[in-house]
């Protein structure tokens, strides 16, 4: 609070004790010039994101007619989706895909991360660097790779089999194509979540270790009781990217098509399905259509997981 003190000599009032800043100039606009800073990220989210999402659901409610042309047909596309068996084949797969194939990648990163943090891995950078290098190699050259790998003919694995004398299944064929897909995604994307997880590892503190040793923890304890708990939100992370991967499903599948025609239909996912009615079909807005529904179930999907992890997270 200030106090007036007059002087004795000239009269004059001034204020003593501590008086209230002015305000700085061009502070109230600082929240404007924000903006500019994220009007970069928001002009690729409506170009890149938003607006092919909206176009892609204005083109559903439409239907391409011979005669007429264009013509607004509400949801009828979304009921011709819904009941599309071939669509609905697709989505069990790419379901029974997520279920395998995702638990056993993350496992393995996780066991990666663990064996890189514990600090008794020998050449642990060389090991780091093996895992992570199939993350970088394309998903074209991968499904190659591994799809002359699986050949019945030339394939190596089958070579070595004939070698030792073992029966090798037809690795391209109806029964095993998915699980062979699933071991091109695994050795693809093992190496991106073992990173995360690591990640996750590193930023555990010192002191934590240091105190369950002087308990007479060992590095299982050490792994169960504070590694396992600390990765926790960095796995469900990891686990949420790869249930979007899963639904998306699309480079492994068309790639290794041309390898086993037999066994991969085109409708063997629902993105190959949506990619073969556009492109091959013509039929631009049933595939809108089939994508919107798809990415719902995906986001659907995606959040059911996270909330259920949420609240477990509440209850602990």
């Amino acid at each position: 609070m200030s106090t007036l003190q007059t002087s004795a000599p000239s009269g004059t009032v001034r204020p003593t004790g501590r008086s209230r800043p002015a305000p700085r100039p061009g502070r109230r606009g600082s929240g404007a010039f924000g903006y500019v800073f994220l009007a970069p990220f928001l002009v690729v989210f409506v170009i890149g994101i938003a607006a092919p999402l909206g176009y892609a659901a204005y083109l559903s409610l439409f239907q391409e007619r011979l005669v007429g042309g264009n013509v607004f047909v509400g949801l009828d596309n979304y009921r011709r989706a819904l009941g599309d068996e071939l669509f609905r084949a697709g989505l069990w797969r790419v379901a029974l895909f997520l279920l395998v194939q995702v638990p056993v990648m993350l496992g393995l990163a996780l066991l990666a991360a663990l064996a890189i943090d514990s600090g008794r891995l020998r050449w642990a950078g060389l090991f780091r660097i093996g895992v992570f290098i199939p993350y970088a190699v394309p998903a074209v050259v991968a499904s190659l790779m591994w799809g002359y790998l699986y050949g019945g003919r030339f394939g190596l694995i089958r070579q070595i089999g004939d070698a030792l004398g073992t029966g090798v299944p037809d690795l391209l064929g109806r029964s095993w194509i998915l699980a062979s897909i699933g071991n091109v995604v695994t050795w693809e994307f093992v190496g991106y979540n073992m990173l995360i997880l690591y990640a996750a590892l590193r930023t555990v503190p010192e002191e934590l270790y240091e105190a369950a040793e002087m308990d007479g923890a060992g590095e299982f304890r050490k792994a169960w009781s504070i590694k396992l708990p600390a990765v926790r939100p960095a796995l469900m992370l990891a686990t949420i990217f790869s249930i979007i991967g899963s639904f998306q499903l699309f480079n492994e599948p068309n790639i290794m098509q041309s390898l086993a025609p037999s066994a991969i239909p085109t409708s063997y996912t629902p993105n190959m399905y949506a990619f073969n009615l556009a492109f091959n079909g013509q039929q631009f807005n049933y595939s809108a259509a089939v994508a919107v529904v798809l990415g719902g179930v995906t986001a659907l999907v995606a959040y059911a997981v996270q909330l259920r992890s949420m609240r477990k997270e509440q209850s602990r």
